[in-house]
C-alpha cells in the first residue's frame, strides 16, 4: 500500500528534508559509497523460505538411493560412504542360533548393525485417480522429516540471532524499495520478542513512576509477557509518564532525564527491534550515535582517520542546544510516515510522546521534545536528525562545497571538516538557517570554527599565532601535536573537566565506603578503574591514565586514614594496597586506522 507525501514537506530546500529519497549516498566519512567496503553493517542472510526452497527433493529415482521394500526404512538414504555420513540404521540382523537367549538384555551401548527404526511415512491425503478401482498411477509418499516437525521458525532464545532473524525480509524489502511504506508491523512484536526485549534491560536499573523493578517483573514473567502482548496487539496498551531525574553533566549543570517504566521499556525495545530493520537501510554512513554495531570508539576511529588522510584544514565543532527538548514533535510525526505506515505503530509512538513526566509529584505535558534517557528516544532522535541534518548535509557536500568535507555525528554532536575557510563559514551560516526551520539552534558557545589539520601548526607558526586550537569530541581532547619523526600526530587526551568529575565521584563514594573491609574497598575500585581504562586507553593517552590511577590511590589513602585518629598507614604500606588491587595503566585500543580498515575493508565479521 502507497501513500502519498506530505505535501508541506516539499517546500523546503533540498529534497532531503522529506519525499525524495536518496541514492545510494556515501556510506562512510571520505565520501565512498554504500558497498561492502565501507558497510559496518551484516550482509543479508537467507531467509526461513529460501531454506525451504533449498531444499532435497524426495526423488525415489536419484542416484544412490534404494527403492521402497517392507524390510527397510521409508527415508531415502544414500549407498556407499559419502561425506554427508547417512546414519540411516540398517536391516536387524539374522537371529538364527539365539532363539535359546531371548531373556538376554540387550544393552545401551548402540551397535553398528542395531536395528532402527524409521519416521512414519506421511500418507498422501489426495486420492488416487480412477476413483474406486485399481489406480493405474499410484501418488507417492515420503518419509517423515526428522526431528521435530512442530517447532517454530525462531527458536525460543534469548540469542540475538533466533529472534531477529524474523526482521531479514523486512530489511530486505526496505533495502529494495527505499520509498516503500509498511503497512503491517505490530505482527512482529511477539511474545518471544518481548521476552528478548526483557533480557536486554538493565537488571538494577532505577524503576520508573510505577516502581516496579527487574526482578519483580521476573517472578511473573511469562503470564505478565502474555498479558502485556495482548494489551498492544488490542491497542488498549497505555504508556505512563517517565520520571524526571537530574544528573551532573560535566559543566557543573544539571541533564534531565526520564526514567519510563519497566513495560514502556519492553515494548519500546521491541519496536525499535523492527523500526532498526528499516531504518539502518536508510541511515548514512557517518552517523554513529547510538546504532547497532556502532560505538563510539567507531566514531572516534572515523574522525581521526579522515584528519590523517583527507584534506582538512579547518574543523567545525557544531553542538545543537537542548537537542532532546527541543525537536518538533509534528515534523517528527511527518517523518516517521515516511516510511511507517502502521497506523498501530503510529499511534503507539505517540502515546509516548504525549505520556508527559512527573516531577516532584506534579505532571506535565510538552508538544515538543522526547524524554532523554528512554528506549525509544535515540531511534527518534536519529530519525529526526536523518531528514533534518544528514540529508541535506550529504546533498551540500556534493553540490556546494569547493573543496573536500568530512562529517562525523553521533547523536546530536556533529564534527565537520573542510579544506577550505570560505565552504566553512558558507556552510555554517546555511546550517544555522536549515536548523531553525525545524525548531533547532546551534549552541552559540560550544559551536566553534578553528583551523585544525595536519598544516595548521605550521600555518599558525609562519603567521605566529601560537599553536592550533583543540576541540572536545565524546569524551577526549583533539590536538594537533608533532610525532618525532616530525610528521602530524593527531594527540587525544581525556577531557580534564571529565576526569574531575569522575575524581569527585570516585572520592564520594569512598567517603560512604569508608569503613568496609580493605578487600571490598579495594574490587570496587578495580571495577572503577578497569571501566574507566576500558573507554580511555587510546593511544597517546597514557599519561591522562596514570595520572587517574594516581589521584585514585590519594584519594583511597586519604579515605582511610579518616577511618581512625591513630591511623599507621604510610605510603609504602599504600603503594602495596595499590599494586595488589588497583590494574596499572596501558593502551587497550589500536590505532585508529588500523581499526578503522579493519572495520570498513577488512574481511571482518561484523559486516
Amino acid at each position: 500500500m502507497k501513500e502519498s507525501n506530505i505535501e508541506d514537506l516539499a517546500s523546503h530546500d533540498g529534497p532531503e528534508s522529506c519525499g525524495c529519497i536518496r541514492k545510494a549516498a556515501p556510506e562512510a566519512l571520505t565520501g565512498v559509497r554504500i558497498g561492502r567496503d565501507m558497510e559496518p553493517r551484516n550482509q543479508a542472510v537467507q531467509s526461513a523460505d529460501a531454506v525451504k526452497r533449498g531444499g532435497r527433493p524426495y526423488d525415489a529415482q536419484r542416484n544412490g538411493e534404494l527403492s521402497v521394500d517392507s524390510a527397510r526404512s521409508k527415508t531415502p538414504s544414500m549407498c556407499g560412504r559419502s561425506m554427508r555420513e547417512n546414519r540411516e540404521s540398517q536391516p536387524l540382523p539374522s537371529m538364527k542360533g539365539v532363539e535359546g537367549r531371548r531373556g538376554k538384555a540387550i544393552g545401551r551401548t548402540p551397535r553398528m548393525h542395531e536395528g532402527g527404526q524409521s519416521d512414519s511415512p506421511i500418507i498422501p491425503a489426495k486420492s488416487a485417480n480412477k476413483g474406486t478401482q485399481a489406480p493405474a498411477e499410484s501418488m507417492e509418499g515420503r518419509g517423515g522429516a526428522k526431528g521435530n516437525t512442530n517447532q517454530q521458525n525462531t527458536p525460543r532464545t534469548q540469542s540475538r540471532t533466533g529472534v531477529l532473524h524474523a526482521l531479514e525480509r523486512v530489511r530486505q524489502a526496505a533495502k529494495r524499495d527505499r520509498k516503500a511504506k509498511f503497512t503491517a508491523l505490530m505482527h512482529h512484536v511477539t511474545v518471544e520478542r518481548l521476552r528478548h526485549a526483557y533480557s536486554e534491560l538493565k537488571r538494577h536499573a532505577a524503576p520508573g513512576v510505577d516502581g516496579v523493578t527487574w526482578t519483580q517483573y521476573q517472578a511473573n514473567l511469562e503470564e505478565n509477557l502474555r498479558e502485556l502482548h495482548g494489551r498492544v496487539q488490542k491497542g488498549s496498551y497505555q504508556a505512563q509518564p517517565s520520571r524526571r531525574v537530574y544528573i551532573p553533566k560535566a559543566d557543573g549543570k544539571q541533564r534531565p532525564l526520564g526514567i519510563a517504566s519497566l513495560e514502556d521499556k519492553i515494548v519500546q525495545r521491541a519496536i525499535v527491534q523492527v523500526l532498526n530493520a528499516i531504518y539502518e537501510v536508510d541511515f548514512l554512513g557517518f552517523s554513529y550515535g547510538f546504532r547497532p554495531g556502532r560505538s563510539q570508539h567507531d566514531a572516534l576511529d572515523a574522525l581521526a582517520t579522515a584528519l590523517y588522510i583527507k584534506k582538512v584544514n579547518y574543523v567545525l565543532d557544531a553542538d545543537i542546544r537542548g537537542f532532546y527538548d527541543s525537536l518538533d514533535q509534528r515534523w517528527l510525526k511527518r517523518f516517521i510516515e515516511h516510511r511507517i505506515a502502521d497506523p498501530r505503530v503510529q499511534r503507539l509512538i505517540q502515546k509516548w510522546m504525549n505520556a508527559g513526566v512527573m516531577e516532584a509529584g506534579s505532571y506535565s505535558v510538552s508538544d515538543e521534545g522526547v524524554p532523554q534517557g528512554s528506549s525509544v528516544s535515540p531511534l527518534l532522535a536519529n530519525l529526526y536528525l536523518h531528514y533534518v541534518l544528514d540529508l541535506w548535509v550529504e546533498q551540500w557536500r556534493k553540490r556546494q562545497a569547493h573543496g573536500e568535507m568530512i562529517v562525523v555525528r553521533f547523536a546530536d554532536d556533529t564534527i565537520f571538516g573542510f579544506q577550505h575557510r570560505a565552504d566553512a563559514e558558507q556552510f555554517l551560516s546555511e546550517l544555522r538557517e536549515r536548523l531553525r526551520k525545524f525548531a533547532l539552534e546551534l549552541h552559540p558557545e560550544k559551536t566553534r570554527l578553528i583551523e585544525f589539520g595536519r598544516y595548521a601548526c605550521q600555518r599558525r607558526w609562519e603567521r605566529g599565532k601560537g599553536k592550533p586550537e583543540t576541540f572536545d569530541f565524546l569524551g577526549f581532547t583533539h590536538i594537533c601535536a608533532v610525532a618525532k619523526e616530525g610528521k602530524f600526530l593527531l594527540k587525544r587526551q581525556t577531557m580534564r573537566k571529565r576526569m574531575r568529575q569522575r575524581l569527585k565521584t570516585v572520592k564520594t563514594e569512598l567517603q560512604r565506603r569508608r569503613h568496609q573491609p580493605i578487600p571490598e574497598q579495594g574490587r570496587w575500585l578495580a571495577s572503577v578503574v578497569r571501566g574507566y581504562f576500558a573507554y580511555h586507553a587510546v593511544p597517546t593517552n597514557i599519561r591522562a591514565l596514570q595520572s587517574f590511577r594516581t589521584q585514585v590511590e590519594r584519594h583511597w589513602l586519604r579515605s582511610l586514614r579518616r577511618r581512625s585518629q591513630r591511623h599507621c598507614l604510610d605510603w609504602a604500606r599504600m603503594r602495596k594496597l595499590s599494586a595488589r588491587w588497583l590494574p596499572t595503566p596501558r593502551i587497550l585500543h589500536p590505532w585508529p586506522g588500523e581499526r578503522f580498515d579493519v572495520r570498513t575493508r577488512g574481511k571482518s565479521p561484523v559486516r
